[in-house]
């Protein structure tokens, strides 16, 4: 049994056929599934999270909510959007130092109300501790988010994705042989594999690994085995699962966390002009490019049906203008 939710999107999102691409692909069908449009100021996969962190939050009476990212942190964005619809205050710890204009994701954080911190080199919450502190003095109840939303509250949303997901290929009479994705900061990948096991989806995980920097000294692979064990708890399912088990393709990532390449320009082009769908320059348009190079050297099941979860994040592009030039 799932906890209760904040509503604050749109679902289902859409799943569609990249009818397209298919065609320049003959050994692989291909499909879309589109968190872009989950509706919250311009959408994006951490809406799903947000709504089991925002309900949690509230819950226990607070009334502001720190979280932390990089300054085009989509997930700060929709968690600024969310906390304006529920009556919290937001506040923002961002890396890196106050740039003369904002511009992207950090323009909307800013517009949607959020109080901004520039923290410098600690983009990844380092300083919650400090703030959370100095907020509860003047009598703030200050609810933390995690970075990404990545805890096993944020994890929730994910599980449900499955729910969502498996009554759409029920009602098209399909099956999806590999989901690709990318992967960040866990919460997303550990909330599939738990839905995986609690709804009974056969697909194959791929996740594309986009950040090379650990969070509070654990690799990826940690953070997502701990949050998966902490949910067969909570949910009563067992995964099977070792550390060891814990997959993610680190084969695009050596050029670090928000650098564009030619990999990322040419996978945001090839969906654009293929399709008319818009991915973005940090996180799908990297894991995109992970699974247009899988299917060019074969390495998945010939004839399979293979799905990319579009994580959303557009307004990174603005930001990234002159590099995707």
């Amino acid at each position: 049994m799932l906890d209760k939710k904040f509503d604050l999107g749109f679902f289902p999102t859409p799943l569609q056929k990249l009818k397209n691409l298919t065609d320049k692909f003959e050994d692989y069908n291909l499909y879309i599934k589109r968190d872009d449009h989950t509706g919250l100021a311009s959408g994006g996969n951490k809406t799903r999270k947000l709504e089991y962190l925002i309900q949690k939050a509230i819950d226990e009476g607070c009334d502001s909510v720190i979280t932390a990212g990089a300054q085009q942190s989509n997930h700060c964005r929709q968690t600024a959007a969310a906390c304006s619809i529920a009556g919290l205050q937001c506040h923002l710890l961002l890396g890196g130092d106050e740039p003369k204009v904002f511009d992207g994701n950090l323009l909307l954080s800013s517009i949607l109300g959020a109080t901004i911190h520039f923290t410098g080199d600690n983009r990844k919450g380092e300083d919650k501790e400090i703030l959370k502190a100095k907020l509860e003095k003047e009598g703030r109840k200050c609810f933390v988010i995690p970075y990404g939303g990545s805890n096993l509250t944020g994890a929730l949303g994910f599980v449900n994705a499955v729910k969502e997901l498996k009554e759409q290929l029920e009602q098209q009479k399909l099956d999806i042989d590999y989901i690709f994705f990318a992967s960040s900061s866990g919460g997303m990948q550990a909330g599939l594999t738990l839905g995986k096991e609690l709804y009974g989806l056969s697909s194959e995980l791929i996740p594309i690994n986009i950040d090379k920097d650990e969070t509070n000294g654990l690799s990826l692979e940690e953070v997502v085995y701990d949050i998966v064990k902490e949910g067969e708890e909570k949910l009563q399912v067992n995964t099977n699962l070792n550390l060891s088990d814990i997959s993610l393709n680190r084969a695009y990532d050596k050029d670090g966390y928000g650098v564009v390449t030619n990999n990322e320009r040419e996978a945001i082009n090839e969906l654009a002009r293929t399709e008319g769908i818009l991915l973005d320059p940090v996180y799908t348009g990297r894991a995109f490019y992970g699974m247009l190079d899988v299917l060019r050297q074969k390495n998945i099941l010939k004839g399979a049906n293979v799905l990319f979860w579009n994580t959303g994040g557009l307004p990174a592009v603005f930001k990234y203008a002159e590099e995707l030039n």
